[in-house]
């Protein structure tokens, strides 16, 4: 698409909220691709950049995507049944994919808006009424404005990416240059400093001068902020063939991001849902190489505007369903109690109900050979602490049989992408309570509170592989992610995943062949 020469090439490549901040995406949430917080506001982006950083921690530079081809490597029926799963049609299951996505990646909406979800919902919808009316004169939607404003300052018109006022700030995140060059504000950028400083500092004062600060920067003014944005919006569309989702997938990536993202897949203006489903290391090495490449939460900054969205819509429609999801989001860094509500999910509480789960193949012991053909081995700690209950060691050695075809399938997936190469370690399976209790009391990474791991849903994979792995396991954490099919979170030593319920049937398939079957 043509640039408009007369803004700098720094606003053309930055979306309004810069790259680089939002209150809602500032940190990492441990268990995401990413991971966001809500607190002040460049917190979410450090999701993807500490993930995809602590996953690269191994060296070997070498980038799969550059050799990649688009058979598999292996040719072996595991893998193709693994990529079947993760290679969905984005034409034809668009609506569910999207649906999936956007649960997917809502876990730090729930956990890390500051004082809880539901007060951010309120705090968000007492600015409904200018919300309807800006949208109104500006041709644009109520519902995702609020969801911008919900992801973006979580409702708090001083909100600020970082102390220094050029970034991201205000009710709807804009970086100064950009509302400065591109979007027609005018922003006396000196005395908003100046004032920030003495806000700061509180006293009588504080008013007034926040007053203050919303005229000679209007980033701070919730009307002027809102009326900026759909500008942006409206200049993004016009860059990006009309369409609205990939205007607002812009505004955190920038439109020379995104456009060179489009035209390295090379099927023009495609949805959003068709761009980021159809683009992986192998078959569009370079699109997913230049989404990599900005290491932070871009690619999936859509997906978490739609699920603010979600929330404010349930705030007003339904506020006991969002009640109990923000209580089980909230308990853990993923969202693995939300794919098992403890008080809903059984759990195995001694050796002996464990060994009987065995006996009857509700959990399934860890196939060695088979693990080994597709890029995974068992680490020889699993299960230290059996003797001390008068347990061997392979009673804690095996999961329920879909997280461990969704297992296999993670394996496979990430030798076929780094070229039939390497293993991935796995170090935990499943436990029963009294085994997790004597683990809790030893071991301070584990936690004292019920783990998933005693309902054979969970495994942690060792974070010891080299930077051609990570890529690979960077991307096949965040697709499995995208589809509602785990929860993740990185601790110290490890990936801790636990699958979803649909794992049973959707990576059946992939545990039968494996097995031979």
């Amino acid at each position: 698409m043509p640039e408009r020469s007369p803004r700098p090439a720094a606003d053309r490549l930055r979306g309004a909220s810069g790259r680089a901040a939002g209150a809602l995406r500032r940190r990492s949430t441990p268990g995401g691709p990413g991971g966001w917080p809500l607190l002040p506001v460049a917190a979410v982006l450090l999701l993807l950049i500490v993930s995809v950083l602590a996953l690269r921690s191994c060296g070997d530079d070498e980038d799969p995507a550059t050799t990649a081809t688009t058979a598999t490597t292996t040719g072996d029926a595991t893998t193709a049944a693994a990529l079947d799963i993760l290679r969905p049609d984005p034409e034809a299951r668009a609506d569910e994919l999207t649906a999936r996505a956007t649960r997917g990646f809502a876990h730090p909406l729930y956990r890390l808006s500051p004082g809880g979800p539901i007060l951010t919902a309120a705090r968000v919808a007492t600015y409904r009424p200018l919300i309807e009316r800006i949208a109104r004169d500006g041709k644009e939607d109520p519902d995702l404005l609020e969801a911008i404003v919900y992801l973006e300052s979580a409702g708090r018109p001083d909100a600020m990416a970082s102390d220094d006022v050029r970034a991201a700030a205000g009710f709807t995140q804009i970086v100064a240059e950009t509302g400065t060059n591109l979007l027609g504000m005018k922003i006396d950028l000196e005395r908003s400093r100046q004032l920030t400083r003495l806000i700061g500092l509180g006293g009588r004062k504080k008013a007034a001068r926040e007053a203050e600060r919303r005229r000679v920067d209007p980033r701070f003014d919730p009307a002027e902020a809102l009326k900026a944005t759909i500008r942006y919006l409206e200049f993004a569309r016009g860059e990006l063939g009309g369409r609205r989702d990939l205007a607002v997938a812009s505004y955190h990536m920038g439109v020379g991001n995104l456009q060179r993202v489009l035209n390295a897949y090379g099927k023009g203006n495609v949805p959003f849902v068709r761009l980021f489903f159809g683009t992986d290391p192998q078959t569009t090495p370079q699109a997913s190489r230049i989404l990599s490449d900005l290491e932070d939460d871009s690619q999936t900054y859509y997906w978490r505007v739609l699920a603010a969205q979600r929330i404010m819509a349930q705030f007003r429609r339904d506020p006991t369903r969002l009640a109990r999801e923000a209580e089980l989001q909230q308990r853990k860094a993923s969202a693995e109690d939300l794919l098992h509500p403890p008080d809903e999910t059984d759990a195995f509480k001694t050796p002996a109900e464990l060994r009987r789960a065995l006996e009857r193949s509700e959990v399934r012991a860890l196939p060695r050979a088979a693990m080994r053909r597709n890029g995974l081995s068992i680490s020889d700690e699993m299960g230290e602490l059996a003797p001390r209950l008068g347990q061997p060691r392979s009673r804690y050695r095996a999961l329920r049989p879909g997280a461990l075809g969704g297992l296999l399938a993670i394996g496979a997936t990430v030798k076929e992408l780094n070229r039939g190469r390497g293993r991935l370690t796995v170090t935990s399976t499943v436990r029963d309570e009294r085994y997790q209790a004597r683990l809790g009391s030893e071991n301070v990474q584990a936690t004292n509170a019920r783990s998933q791991h005693t309902t054979g849903w969970a495994v942690d994979v060792s974070r010891r592989y080299t930077g051609a792995q990570a890529t690979a396991f960077q991307w096949t954490l965040t697709r499995l992610q995208a589809l509602d099919l785990i929860a993740w979170v990185r601790e110290p030593s490890a990936i801790h995943l636990t699958f979803a319920p649909e794992a049973e049937k959707l990576f059946g398939p992939v545990l039968q062949r494996a097995l031979g079957g």
